[in-house]
């Protein structure tokens, strides 16, 4: 039995962790063991990565260098485990979040994330993607009401629009993969449209 690869991705302030709750009980309701976990971070050693990337300025390439090296700790250490006993992993963020800040937003050349993608995944990728949408203002206007902001919610709209853009390139050219969220709804009417799709996995 082989599990399943299951990332919700979207912009700071999309409101993709609030439906984490949702997405593992509908799971565990039909039986799945469920392995949630995030990114960057998900193992003791890419938490403590996560803080450096969340709050030190660094090179672009720097921060996408260590975002693949949680990556690869993360994939060795939680997930290639569980779905190897055919476990549902719920991810908060995986590569797709590198396509979008680090080359989306801050300009890291494309090609060195294919690579590296390759080199850290080998054929991994996830069996379906969540991409919770919303307009660039009303993402800056969640974080604004939100927690303390890290480095990467205290960006401008500039970097948010490249951001999305990026993630609607990736839906594009994914469509397989890809569900398309839009986030804008009313909080009850983007459950139902995630629960919906969770229900054909």
């Amino acid at each position: 039995m082989t599990g399943k690869l299951i990332t919700l991705e979207g912009m700071d302030g999309a409101g993709k962790s609030t439906h984490i709750a949702n997405i593992i009980s509908a799971l565990v309701a039909r039986g799945h063991e469920v392995v949630s976990t995030r990114e960057p971070g998900g193992t003791a050693l890419g938490e403590r990565l996560r803080e450096l990337l969340l709050h030190e300025s660094m090179h672009a390439e720097t921060e996408t260098l260590l975002m693949f090296a949680a990556r690869r700790e993360h994939i060795a250490q939680v997930i290639s485990p569980a779905l190897a006993r055919g476990a549902y992993v719920l991810s908060d963020r995986f590569t797709d979040a590198t396509y979008a800040y680090q080359a989306g937003a801050k300009g890291v050349d494309i090609n060195k994330i294919r690579t590296l993608e390759q080199w850290v995944q080998g054929a991994l990728q996830p069996d379906i993607t969540l991409l919770f949408d919303v307009p660039v203002e009303v993402s800056m206007q969640r974080l604004v009401q939100a927690r303390e902001p890290d480095k990467f919610e205290r960006e401008n709209a500039a970097f948010f629009t490249k951001i999305r853009q990026m993630y609607l390139q990736r839906a594009a050219e994914n469509p397989a993969r890809f569900h398309v969220i839009d986030a804008n709804q009313p909080l009850e009417a983007v459950r139902q449209s995630v629960l919906a799709l969770v229900s054909t996995l």
